[in-house]
């Protein structure tokens, strides 16, 4: 197994980094202190087919695999994490589901605006009172009337569904009862300005604070048959494909997060004089770096496998749901490490380190708690262990 990168993503590396570093870097200020949405950044992603990154080229992304999109979304949040989580939610939750599952129509009309950057979608599965138990819980319905889908129920946490260029949800619904009893799930695209489709209120997030996360409701909204995503009843295998692949995007997310402490930490550690030393010099502030840099590299590692046994058509749910799970609580670490280095400044709100803490803390919960990771790990031990019982030891 061969994480050397190639030629095609070491130059979307630089790329993706000078954007960073040189448009979003100098505008982190304006997304946390004034909540400014920065829509021109978004449609300069769409230039530089960031936007469609994992989407086919007959539809104006660039046809990457899996690595580059992780390299990306490493890249992006060295400097910050609002414009990487546009960028993976629209990945995994939008991007992922049209292209497999999408109708030739659907995909020209809702795939390709959202790659140009001109367009954003939403994914409606969480509902109020979910959590962790989003499928068991469901409650909204469709109901087919007169080949128009009736919707009726609320959604929460959902992310990018309420920007002013936000075109569509992807709703997550019961639309009956499947032979063994348990819910049929449908996945139904819902256009914004539907009537009987409400775009609730934004929520106020300890994080990212100028990226859209709300509340959707919908009384008696209809669409047309057609809208329905793929096959009736497909929705859960369909969302669960999708959390499968944001568990990596996820992932690479973190090790860029971790990354972005590490670098602002040791930096620090060099100019900050205490004791008639450089701080570094002090074994204590060593040690915590050496952590930082060896969780960073193992996490970085995991998700690279992810994504490579995604990319080599190989079962790779197991090790995504070990690298979201690592590398989220990698990030974690890593801010507060930094936090510790920082001191007392870490503690001003306005502080970049303070604020990788405060994006950070996201991923220990959202797109699935590390407890209900290590149940899917777990889980997938476990039938390893049943059909490979001679690979693990007796317990």
């Amino acid at each position: 197994m061969d994480f050397e990168l190639n030629e095609e993503q070491l130059i979307l590396k630089r790329m993706v980094r000078d954007f960073a570093q040189n448009e979003v870097a100098p505008r982190v200020g304006e997304f946390w202190e004034e909540k400014k949405y920065p829509y021109d950044l978004v449609a300069k992603m769409g230039e530089l087919v960031l936007m469609g990154l994992a989407v086919p080229e007959e539809y104006g992304g660039a046809g990457a695999d899996t690595m580059s999109y992780v390299i990306a979304l490493e890249e992006l949040n060295v400097v910050d994490h609002l414009l990487a989580s546009v960028l993976q939610q629209t990945t995994s939750l939008v991007n992922f589901p049209l292209v497999n599952y999408g109708s030739e129509e659907q995909k020209q009309r809702w795939l390709v605006p959202v790659v140009q950057g001109k367009m954003l979608g939403g994914f409606g599965l969480t509902e109020p009172g979910g959590g962790s138990d989003a499928f068991g819980a469901m409650a909204t319905k469709a109901t087919l009337e007169n080949g128009q889908w009736v919707i009726n129920g609320s959604k929460s946490f959902i992310s990018n569904a309420g920007t002013d260029i936000s075109g569509f949800v992807i709703a997550a619904a019961i639309t009956g009862q499947r032979p063994d009893g348990r819910k049929e799930v449908s996945n139904i695209i819902v256009p914004n300005g539907t009537p009987g489709y409400t775009i609730g209120k934004r929520l106020s997030k300890l994080g990212a604070p100028a990226g859209w996360v709300g509340e959707l409701f919908f009384e008696d909204c209809k669409v047309p048959e057609g809208n329905l995503l793929g096959k009736r009843g497909d929705g859960f295998r369909q969302f669960m494909q999708a959390l499968d692949e944001g568990h990596i995007g996820v992932a690479a997310e973190c090790v860029g997060m971790a990354r972005g402490c590490y670098e602002l930490a040791l930096r620090y550690a060099n100019e900050r004089v205490a004791f008639g030393k450089p701080i570094f010099q002090h074994q204590a502030v060593q040690f915590k770096l050496v952590d930082m840099a060896l969780d960073i590299e193992l996490a970085r590692l995991i998700t690279y496998k992810a994504a490579y046994l995604k990319d080599s058509g190989k079962p790779f749910s197991k090790e995504a749901s070990m690298a979201k799970l690592f590398a989220s609580e990698v990030a974690v670490k890593s801010a507060e490490a930094a936090m510790r280095i920082y001191g007392g400044y870490s503690y001003d709100t306005e502080s970049p380190i303070s604020r990788f803490f405060r994006d950070a803390i996201l991923w220990v919960t959202g797109e699935g708690t590390s407890e209900v990771q290590r149940i899917i790990i777990a889980r997938q031990l476990l039938r390893e262990a049943g059909t490979n019982r001679d690979k693990f030891p007796q317990l």
